[in-house]
C-alpha cells in the first residue's frame, strides 16, 4: 500500500520548500465556509486575496500558510471552472448541480519565486500550462517509484520559466531545485502558493489531473490521492 510505503520512508525525503523548524512557523489557513475574516468578494480579487494571505502571515510571523486537503472550500466559488464535474478519465462532464469544492491536495502559501525542491529522485512524467481562470498556471507532474510502488507528485502554480525547456522523462534529482511559485498571470491568477498533490493512479492524464473534486465523490478521488503531507510532512510545524 502506497501510504505504508512512504511512511517507511519519511525520513529520507528532502523538504520540498526552504524550511527550517527550528526557526519557521507555518500558518493553517482555512477556507471553508467557517472562515469569516474573508469575503467571497476578497477571494474573487486576486489582488485583495494575496493581500489577506500577505497580512495573515506577517501578522502571525509565519514563513508560509499551509493547508487545505480534504477541506470543503467555498473559496472556489471565484472560477466557473469548478461548476464543471471531471471524470477520471479526464473527460468533462459538463455543468452539473454540485460544483467540486473539495481540495485533493495541500497548498503552501509563501513568496513568489520560492523555490520547489524535489523530494526524492525522479522522472517528469508531463508539464503544461493549464490557463482557466483559477487552475494550475503552469504544472509538472514527476513520476516516482519506491519498492516497484509507482506514484506520481502533481505541483500546480509554477512560474513559466519552470516549465521553459523540460521534456517528459527528464531525470529530476532528490534536493534539486526543479521548479518555483510563480506570479497571478502564469499561476492561474491565484496568490502565490504551491499546490502538491499525490496521485497514485494517473491514468491518461498528462500536464494535468483535478485537485478538486465534488464532495459526494470523495472517497474514490482521496482514495487516489493520499495526504500529501506524508511526504511534506509539514503540518507537525504548524503554528498553535
Amino acid at each position: 500500500m502506497l501510504k505504508d510505503i512512504l511512511l517507511q520512508y519519511q525520513k529520507e525525503f528532502h523538504p520540498v520548500v526552504p524550511f527550517e523548524p527550528r526557526k519557521d512557523l507555518l500558518y493553517p489557513f482555512d477556507f471553508t465556509a467557517a472562515n469569516k475574516e474573508i469575503s467571497p468578494d476578497q477571494i474573487a480579487d486576486t489582488e485583495l486575496f494575496a493581500s489577506y494571505i500577505q497580512s495573515v502571515l506577517k501578522k502571525h510571523e509565519c514563513r508560509y500558510g499551509i493547508g487545505g486537503y480534504n477541506e470543503h472550500r467555498t473559496l472556489y466559488a471565484r472560477s466557473k471552472y469548478f461548476d464543471t464535474a471531471m471524470s477520471a478519465d479526464g473527460k468533462k462532464l459538463g455543468t452539473m448541480e454540485e460544483p467540486r469544492r473539495l481540495h485533493l491536495g495541500i497548498d503552501i502559501w509563501g513568496p513568489e519565486g520560492t523555490r520547489v525542491v524535489s523530494p526524492w529522485d525522479g522522472l517528469v512524467h508531463s508539464f503544461q500550462f493549464n490557463n482557466n481562470f483559477a487552475d494550475y498556471g503552469a504544472t509538472i507532474i514527476v513520476s516516482h517509484n519506491l519498492e516497484g510502488t509507482p506514484f506520481h507528485i502533481l505541483y500546480g502554480h509554477l512560474s513559466l520559466n519552470s516549465i521553459k525547456n523540460l521534456h517528459a522523462g527528464k531525470r529530476i534529482r532528490r534536493g534539486e531545485v526543479f521548479s518555483e511559485f510563480g506570479i497571478r498571470f502564469e499561476n492561474g491568477h491565484w496568490p502565490p502558493h504551491l499546490h502538491v498533490q499525490l496521485i497514485e493512479d494517473i491514468g491518461d492524464w498528462e500536464g494535468d489531473y483535478p485537485g478538486v473534486c465534488r464532495f459526494s465523490e470523495r472517497e474514490q478521488w482521496l482514495k487516489n490521492s493520499p495526504d500529501p503531507d506524508l511526504i511534506l510532512q509539514m503540518n507537525q510545524f504548524i503554528k498553535k
